[in-house]
C-alpha cells in the first residue's frame, strides 16, 4: 500500500493558536509518503535513519501489525534546508494511517488526528495539533483547537527564505509574554474574516506577528523574510511569514494572476526559491503491487 500524507502552511494564527485561536492552514502536496506491507517482523526505512515520529505512531495503533514500512518525502522541495512544510507532522500521520491500513481499520478522521497529534505531541513536547489536523483533513480549512471547517480554496505562493528556523525557542519566548489578550482577539477575528477577505487578512495578520514579535521580543523577521513581504505588497497582494518566523517560508495572496505570476518572477529574480504547491487532500491510501525483497 501506498500512503500519502501533506505537509501544510500557515496562513492565519500562529502563535495565537497555543492560546485556543482558530488558525487557516493550507495542506499542501509537498509531504510524506510511506510504502508498507506484511512482514513477520517490524522493519522500518526513514531516509537519514531518523525514526523518532514514525515508530512510536505505528506502535500506538491497536494491535499494531508487524510490517515494513518505507518513508520518503512526497514531492520534496529543491531546498538545501527544511523549509518548515511540517514534515514531522506529515510523517507521523502517515505512519500511524499505514498501521491502521495494515491491520485493515479504516479509522474516523477525528479520532486519528487525536491519536497522532497525542503521538506528535509526546515526540515534538508541544505544539497545538493544527499541522497533524491539517495532514488528516486536507484541503483549506479553520481549525478551532483540532476541530476542521473546510473553507473556499485559495492557492497561495509560497517563497523560501533561504535558511531553517528553530520553533521551538520562539514559541517559548511568546508564552512568556504576559499581553496577549489583544494579540489573540486580534487574530481570531481574522480567522472569522478570512473567507472573504483572504489578502487583507493576510496584510493585516503580517503586521499583528509584526508587533507582537517586538513587544514579546522574539526573533521574527529575517533579511529574507522582509524582502519577499514587500514584494507582495509591490506586485498587488499581500504575504508573511507562514509558522514561527525567523526563516523557513513566506505565503503569499493575490486576486490577479498576472500579479501574481510578475511576484513570483520578481522573486526568482531575486534568488529565493519559489516552491510550486497545491492544496492536497488529506492524508490518503491506495494499494501498489508488492514491493520485492
Amino acid at each position: 500500500m501506498l500512503v500519502h500524507a501533506p505537509g501544510k502552511v500557515f496562513l492565519l494564527g500562529e502563535y495565537a493558536v497555543l492560546d485556543g485561536c482558530p488558525a487557516i492552514v493550507a495542506a499542501i502536496d509537498r509531504g510524506v509518503l510511506c510504502r508498507v506491507r506484511p512482514s513477520e517482523t517490524l522493519q522500518i526505512e526513514t531516509p537519514g535513519g531518523d525514526d523518532r515520529y514514525v515508530r512510536p505512531a505505528i506502535l500506538s495503533a491497536p494491535q499494531a501489525p508487524s510490517g515494513h514500512y518505507q518513508f520518503e518525502a512526497w514531492n520534496p522541495p529543491a531546498t538545501q534546508s527544511k523549509p518548515g512544510l511540517g514534515g514531522s507532522a506529515s510523517a507521523t500521520v502517515a505512519a500511524l494511517r499505514a498501521a491502521l491500513a495494515l491491520a485493515g481499520e479504516t479509522p474516523d478522521p477525528t479520532r486519528l488526528t487525536l491519536r497522532a497529534a497525542q503521538v506528535h505531541h509526546g515526540v515534538q513536547g508541544g505544539g497545538s495539533g493544527v499541522d497533524v489536523a491539517a495532514c488528516v483533513h486536507g484541503g483549506l480549512a479553520r481549525y478551532d483547537g483540532l476541530s476542521c471547517t473546510p473553507l473556499p480554496p485559495v492557492e497561495p505562493v509560497v517563497v523560501f527564505s533561504g535558511g531553517s528556523a528553530a520553533t521551538g525557542p520562539r514559541v517559548q519566548q511568546y508564552l512568556q509574554w504576559a499581553n496577549r489578550s489583544s494579540f489573540i482577539e486580534a487574530c481570531s477575528s481574522l480567522a472569522q474574516a478570512f473567507p472573504t477577505s483572504p489578502i487583507e487578512c493576510l496584510r493585516e495578520a503580517c503586521d499583528r506577528l509584526d508587533a507582537m514579535s517586538r513587544e514579546a521580543g522574539l526573533a521574527y523577521w529575517t533579511e529574507g523574510l522582509r524582502r519577499i513581504c514587500a514584494l507582495a505588497q509591490q506586485h498587488g497582494g499581500a504575504a508573511k511569514p507562514s509558522g514561527a518566523g525567523g526563516g523557513d517560508c513566506a505565503v503569499a495572496l493575490f486576486d490577479d494572476p498576472h500579479d501574481r505570476v510578475s511576484f513570483i518572477a520578481a522573486c526568482e529574480q531575486d534568488g529565493w526559491a519559489v516552491i510550486p504547491v497545491h492544496l492536497a487532500p488529506g492524508v490518503t491510501v491506495r494499494e501498489q503491487e508488492p514491493l520485492h525483497e
